[in-house]
């Protein structure tokens, strides 16, 4: 194992949804997102909670418009770390460029500190193709190797390693927040909520999101979910497991225990699922995320 001179400083944008609690433990720098009800902006964790911001989605008319944290601000970030932990090497993992600009600017702040300090940046920038927890769990990787004094080139290869592993399905409630971002019809959204359909959603190895089947009805839904994570994951039983909710603890815990059934589970993880991705897949949502234990 390569030791780095310093420990690696890690970095991640508020989508990565990690637990306060696993923030702090690790000391992972989180850049938040922003965004806006009409003439009312919010800085995603800081000035509007998850609770208060599902509460003000569903009594809007029009869906909220997020906004990425942009280079300047990033430039900003970067050169406050590297002030206050000379020589550390940073690490920037980002929500997935498919589904965000994030990526970009960050990769766009490091060439501009390279460009106006003439120096190499000691920056390495990740893009986990991948939202909310699914790269969160990178992220806690990230830092805990981080921890052990790895390398940026070791801790890469171990993040992307490891969101190549992962596999993920979102089951959307309601099909309100699919409609108003453009993603299905209204025409479809009313024949649906009329049927009592259940999208069942995942992100593909490029960091976009599809569709993978849409179900009658909330409990063949779930069981469907278990059975597709059962045909995915064949003799792999050992897993960990991340399952982020919008509003919805109970699905969570049930998705939990239910999966608990089936597989061996050894670290789980409950967190929410924030603004950015909540103003698509709306309340209600129960996103499950898995990797080998």
């Amino acid at each position: 194992m390569g030791i780095s001179l310093k420990q690696a400083v890690i970095v991640a944008d508020s989508t990565a949804d990690v637990p306060k609690a696993m923030v702090e433990e690790y000391g992972i720098h989180i850049v938040p997102m922003r965004l806006s009800f009409g003439e009312e902006s919010f800085v995603e964790g800081i000035d509007i909670t998850v609770e208060e911001f599902y509460d003000k989605l569903t009594k809007s008319n029009e869906l909220p418009t997020t906004s990425q944290t942009s280079p300047s601000q990033y430039v900003e970030v970067y050169r406050n770390l590297m002030q206050k932990h000379p020589g550390a090497p940073i690490i920037s993992i980002h929500i997935s460029s498919g589904m965000s600009g994030t990526y970009q600017s960050a990769l766009l702040a490091k060439s501009m500190i390279e460009e106006e300090d003439g120096v190499d940046a000691d920056i390495t920038v990740i893009d986990s193709l991948c939202a909310t927890y699914g790269f969160g769990l990178q992220v806690v990787l990230a830092a805990r190797l981080a921890k052990q004094g790895m390398s940026p080139a070791e801790i890469k290869a171990e993040v992307e390693r490891v969101g190549k592993e992962r596999k993920l399905y979102f089951l959307v409630d309601v099909l309100e927040y699919l409609q108003k971002g453009g993603r299905i019809r209204k025409s479809a959204a009313i024949v649906g909520s009329l049927l009592n359909i259940k999208p069942i959603l995942s992100v593909d190895q490029e960091g976009s999101i599809y569709p993978v089947d849409k179900v009658r009805g909330q409990k063949k839904a779930v069981s469907k979910v278990i059975e597709l994570f059962i045909n995915d994951l064949g003799d792999q039983k050992d897993l960990n497991i991340a399952v982020c909710d919008a509003v919805n603890p109970e699905g969570a815990e049930e998705m939990i225990r239910l999966m608990s059934e089936h597989f061996t589970l050894h670290e789980v993880v409950r967190t929410s699922i924030g603004a950015v991705v909540g103003t698509h897949v709306g309340p209600g949502t129960v996103a499950v995320f898995v990797w080998p234990a």
